[in-house]
């Protein structure tokens, strides 16, 4: 499932295809998470293409963070390919624009093929969320039930063809704070951890019977990929 997140073979990605409805991509900032999904959307893209469906990849984020910091690309990949034109841009300020989406989830007609919402924890402001619920944990409180609305709307879409939810979200230090939030509902969790070097280390924690990881760097406008290792559990 890792190398959804690069420019690698279709067959590649369809020999690693696993049907985990909801990731999320943790890492700390400035380490190109939204290159990694916007690759993941990418790839989601090409494999409908492929498929011959009419199937479409949901990107959501805040337009002015996403113009500031724009998306990287591999090298090699087209940015003419007709793929792109499977990807629609969702432009939403906050919490609202999300719950709003998915509130109407189940009335598309056709549903997409993924989802993707990039720095999902950021559309969480905590003054904003303590007053609402008058609770000095209430950012957490409006998280946990834009995460159980977004689960109940990929279960249904599930039940009609695979789609699939992706979230980023930045943490500082090893790993997530709101770990112990996203883990009752997302099935795959990936982590990112500078290697000190300048490259980064992106790795699949699912319970598929290994551990994955992946190699990468971010430079001269490009995101490369480095490695990819998988090690089996003994």
């Amino acid at each position: 499932m890792v190398r959804r997140f690069f420019s690698v073979r279709q067959m590649d990605l369809q020999q690693n295809h696993q049907c985990h409805p909801i990731l999320l991509l943790s890492g700390p900032p400035s380490c190109g998470k939204t290159s990694l999904l916007f690759h993941f959307a990418f790839n989601s893209a090409m494999e409908a293409a492929r498929q011959c469906t009419n199937g479409q990849v949901i990107f959501i984020c805040n337009r002015r963070r996403l113009e500031a910091k724009p998306p990287y690309l591999s090298q090699g990949v087209d940015s003419s390919s007709e793929a792109f034109r499977r990807i629609r841009m969702k432009y939403v300020d906050d919490e609202e624009g999300i719950k709003k989406y998915f509130a109407a989830f189940h009335l598309h007609e056709t549903f997409p093929a993924t989802v993707v919402i990039d720095d999902f924890g950021d559309f969480f402001d905590t003054r904003s969320c303590q007053e609402r619920y008058g609770n000095p944990r209430g950012r957490d409180l409006a998280m946990v039930r834009t995460l159980a609305l977004c689960h109940n709307a990929m279960i249904h879409a599930n039940e009609t063809r695979p789609c699939k939810l992706v979230l980023s979200d930045t943490h500082h230090g090893d790993s997530p704070r709101l770990l112990f939030i996203y883990k009752r509902w997302v099935s795959t969790i990936f982590t990112i951890r500078g290697d000190g070097s300048g490259s980064f280390i992106v790795k699949d924690h699912s319970n598929s019977g290994g551990s994955k990881s992946a190699k990468y760097s971010v430079a001269l406008q490009n995101l490369l990929l480095e490695e990819i290792t998988e090690a089996s559990e003994s």
